[in-house]
């Protein structure tokens, strides 16, 4: 196999660890706040929201660091340990404690930094400035596949209950945490990618490999203290660029709309009473339809990299309008209290007659809106800073992570309709930024080959 093959193979390996690792941990955090909400202790009194938001509050934080503990150990390991992480969080639900639940919400914090820093890093030695934008297409159609098939094994398990049995819970995290370190012993097959296809390797600051055939992808390099400080370093000076700036705006509202897709919206639909005795199931259907959008967004605007004349910009305009469209069609469907709604649901209505189609359109126009985003995001920070993979992912995901902890915060107090014109606000604010940011980069690099990213 050539270069070229070899890195596009790790690339799909990558996608697949995730999709394993995230069809279970995306499914528990779409299931997470109705599962217990039905949890049937007096002794246990935790909220699914408030766990996120720890989790997403110490991501934020370990982010700082992700790049030093990624320069130390390596990517594949680093993802390979963040994984057992996350089924750890995961199995924890089979038998929850208080303590153990918010215990893991920290711990899955840290690892979700180091996953998604040694991730970008992944990404990026991998790909070229032809091929960043197919290749953040692809892996993002590979992940998003797991809300895919999470979700539709939600739906038929839970079609027609009312309450969620603790039979239920203990058989599906049973099932989810078994996925999960499938994914995590998947990194193993990622190789090390020929420096032919990788230029700019040598100079990457995280890695600092020698340039031997025989060097395994896990190096241990002379000075791994300076190299981890370096690393720190170098994360703090990127966060505070003019092009970092630009695109955090942008960044923070993919956090926003991640909380909202990924666990208020379908804790909304679940307490639609309304909607029937399908209400729980529907949030399996909700999370299938989210993944829909996600796969198409990936494909269309990543694999098939039809927009490449075009630039960027038009494709982060249509994810604003999809969900200003999306946001406006819950505004109308969905009663303002159905976030905050206890077991039993809530009995009001919104502005229309409740309808499951209309609920199930927006999952996937939500779904199709955040795969814009995050699909340009993820090509444009891989492009500009290509040099310093690591630390650049790491500010991404710090940004990204303290958005939505804030957003996992308030959906514990405030109504839909203020959830929802925060996301306007913000997102209208980002995509103004994000042409900036763009323009920036075509001005200041008209002689490379960004025409064809």
């Amino acid at each position: 196999m050539g270069p070229e093959g070899k890195t596009l193979l790790n690339i799909i390996i990558l996608g697949f660890g995730f999709m394993f690792m995230f069809t279970a941990f995306q499914t528990c955090g779409n299931i997470e706040q109705t599962v217990i909400k039905s949890f049937n202790s007096t002794e246990f009194h935790g909220s699914g929201y408030t766990s996120m938001a720890i989790i997403y509050g110490v991501f934020s934080a370990s982010n700082l660091i992700a790049p030093s503990v990624v320069a130390v150990i390596g990517p594949q390991l680093s993802m390979f340990f963040s994984g057992l992480v996350y089924s750890g969080y995961i199995a924890m639900f089979i038998h929850p404690y208080t303590w153990s639940f918010y215990t893991a919400s920290v711990v899955v914090g840290i690892a979700a930094a180091i996953l998604w820093t040694a991730q970008g890093n992944l990404l990026t030695i991998n790909s070229t400035d032809a091929t960043i934008g197919r290749n953040s297409g692809i892996f993002w159609a590979l992940l998003q596949f797991s809300l895919f098939f999470g979700n539709m094994y939600i739906y038929f398990a839970w079609h027609g209950h009312v309450h969620i049995s603790d039979k239920d819970r203990q058989t599906v995290f049973i099932s989810l945490t078994v996925i999960s370190l499938v994914g995590s012993f998947l990194f193993f097959l990622i190789q090390k990618p020929e420096p032919e296809a990788t230029p700019s390797e040598a100079s990457e600051s995280l890695l600092q490999t020698e340039s031997t055939e025989s060097t395994p992808i896990i190096v241990a390099t002379p000075g791994l203290g300076s190299q981890a400080l370096d690393a720190f370093k170098k994360a703090l000076q990127l966060s505070v660029t003019k092009e970092m700036l630009l695109l955090s705006i942008s960044i923070a509202y993919t956090g926003l709309e991640l909380t909202f897709y990924s666990g208020v919206y379908g804790t909304c639909i679940g307490a639609m009473t309304q909607f029937g005795n399908d209400a729980k199931s529907l949030i399996g259907l909700s999370g299938i339809f989210i993944g829909l959008g996600e796969i198409l967004g990936g494909g269309v605007f990543g694999m098939l990299n039809k927009c490449n004349r075009f630039g960027r910009n038009p494709v982060v305009l249509l994810g604003l309008i999809t969900h200003f469209v999306a946001f406006y069609l819950i505004f109308l469907n969905i009663a303002s209290d159905a976030p905050i709604a206890p077991e039993e649901g809530t009995h009001l209505q919104a502005y229309i007659t409740p309808s499951v189609e209309v609920a199930l359109l927006c999952s996937f126009l939500l779904g199709l809106g955040d795969s814009c985003f995050n699909t340009q995001l993820l090509s444009i920070v891989g492009f500009m800073f290509r040099e310093d993979s690591a630390p650049a992912f790491a500010v991404f995901k710090f940004v990204q992570s303290i958005t939505a902890a804030l957003a996992f915060f308030y959906s514990n107090y405030l109504l839909l309709h203020w959830q929802l014109l925060i996301m306007v606000v913000v997102g209208f604010l980002g995509t103004l930024s994000f042409f900036v940011a763009e323009w920036v980069v075509v001005s200041s690099r008209r002689d490379t080959d960004y025409d064809n990213i």
